[in-house]
């Protein structure tokens, strides 16, 4: 089932866009969301410019040293780092992060996530759900794959959803389709080389396992015309559908969109455009680079140029993504926990505030929702490394955007930040908040996995009441 929710808006015949909607899937039976959106879009109704900017902590960020700080917690608690005031009163966040306390008041702050599968990637903060969960059928998929299958279209000009994660997140496939198969996986551009982020020596292999073809090519062959790729891409096509008759695995199904899209995407040069940052005038690229740190990077953390990845966000949803994923690494603190976090809040606080200011000045902020959050929090003491280590049992997240209500402080936890103790919120309570921004009801609208059997967007909780 598919409710569609969101303002009633009237159009010059006098029915509302609400009204279309229901006229039409009471009419024409069996209507997904993307035969919705064409129909309206025949009918002259313009179409969403809502989005996702997912942003993963890869690692696991502390929550007890960015936004849930114990000041009078033990010496071996409570660590270096002093607490500031916010533009929301009462509440302080860590004094690295100065712009995100000055611009507070447009965010919600989560400080009660639980209910981590403790594994490290970027899965459950892509989906909302276990690795484990419908393991038998390929698990359960990630957002943007859901979105491709509901919005999508291999005619479209812009993928549904852009996945940029680097790292861990990547290497492990965080963002993967799941039991839809490989028509509705990610579109992956290799920003490799436009941001630098060295793998950990176990994780080369990881990624050579992959193979060459979990990234998507951008450059388009200077010998083929746009007639001779339409002629090309008509052929591959009919042979496609003919071998896919024969192909149960969904590979061919995928391989005749890939190629289609594909086309459309490079003859169109939108995307391809949005992913150029040669063309940003130098201003918005300083916007978006921090100062050289001073302190000690370590071997696996982002520089101070990959805030940009975050203007990447913004240009690809310009350019009509509907949900796009991004990392930054490496919160992994289990040792130097507070070097690093000197390295990388003060990098991460420059890209934030200048992605919501940015979003402001285009008018899009009230559109797009940036969800900022990790695998799991660090743990409460300090180890022996001066580090932190995984700690499942709670964690940190910020939602801005998207018509949310900012000003929000979510849950509390005890006096060590160790577990939550007031209005404990799930994986899944926030995924179904970002479909909701998007104007789907995850409790409502199902995805067929391979035996026939419906799922609904998330199988436990609601969209959080305290940011309508």
């Amino acid at each position: 089932m598919l409710r569609i929710l969101g303002r009633q808006h009237e159009h010059c015949d006098g029915v509302s866009r609400r009204e279309f909607l229901a006229a039409g899937a009471l009419t024409i039976g069996g209507l997904t969301l993307a035969d919705l959106l064409r129909a309206e879009a025949e009918a002259g109704i313009r179409s969403s410019n809502k989005a996702i900017i997912n942003i993963h902590l890869d690692g696991g960020p502390p929550q007890i040293d960015t936004i849930d700080l114990k000041p009078n917690a033990p010496t071996e608690i409570r660590g270096e780092f002093n607490p500031i005031s916010t533009a929301i009163p009462g509440f302080q966040i860590c004094e690295l992060m100065p712009r995100l306390a000055q611009m507070a008041d447009k965010f919600s702050f989560i400080r009660s996530l639980v209910g981590s599968a403790g594994r490290h990637d970027g899965f459950q903060s892509q989906s909302g759900f276990s690795p484990n969960d419908s393991a038998s059928l390929g698990g359960m998929p990630a957002m943007g794959c859901v979105l491709t299958k509901l919005l999508g279209s291999s005619e479209d000009i812009a993928p549904t959803y852009v996945d940029i994660m680097q790292g861990r997140p990547l290497v492990r496939d965080s963002a993967r389709p799941g039991f839809l198969g490989p028509v509705y996986k990610a579109f992956r551009p290799d920003i490799s080389k436009m941001f630098e982020r060295p793998l950990e020596p176990g994780m080369v292999k990881e990624l050579a396992n992959q193979g060459t073809n979990h990234r998507t090519s951008l450059k388009l062959n200077t010998t083929l015309d746009a007639s001779r790729i339409g002629a090309r891409s008509t052929l591959l096509t009919g042979l496609d559908r003919m071998r896919s008759e024969f192909d149960h695995s969904g590979m061919m199904d995928a391989l005749d969109r890939f190629n289609q899209q594909a086309a459309n995407i490079l003859l169109s040069g939108r995307f391809a455009g949005a992913m150029d940052l040669d063309k940003v005038d130098r201003k918005t690229l300083a916007r978006y680079t921090a100062p050289t740190p001073k302190t000690e990077r370590f071997t696996t953390a982002d520089n101070e140029f990959s805030m940009r990845k975050l203007l990447l966000a913004r240009r690809m949803v310009e350019a009509g993504v509907r949900c796009v994923s991004v990392s930054f690494s490496d919160f992994d603190t289990h040792s130097k926990n507070f070097a690093r976090m000197k390295h990388m809040l003060p990098i991460l606080d420059i890209g934030l505030h200048a992605l919501v200011h940015d979003l402001e000045e285009r008018g899009m902020l009230d559109d797009v929702t940036i969800v900022l959050w990790g695998e799991f929090g660090r743990t409460p003491k300090i180890n022996k490394n001066g580090g932190r280590d995984h700690w499942p049992r709670v964690g940190p997240a910020m939602i801005v955007g998207g018509g949310t209500r900012g000003g929000q402080v979510i849950g509390a936890t005890d006096r060590t930040a160790g577990s939550a103790t007031t209005r404990p919120v799930t994986y899944q309570e926030v995924l179904a908040t970002l479909y909701r921004n998007l104007g789907i009801d995850a409790t409502r609208t199902t995805v067929i996995d391979p035996t026939g059997r419906p799922h609904y967007l998330v199988s436990e909780g609601e969209p959080l009441p305290e940011l309508t």
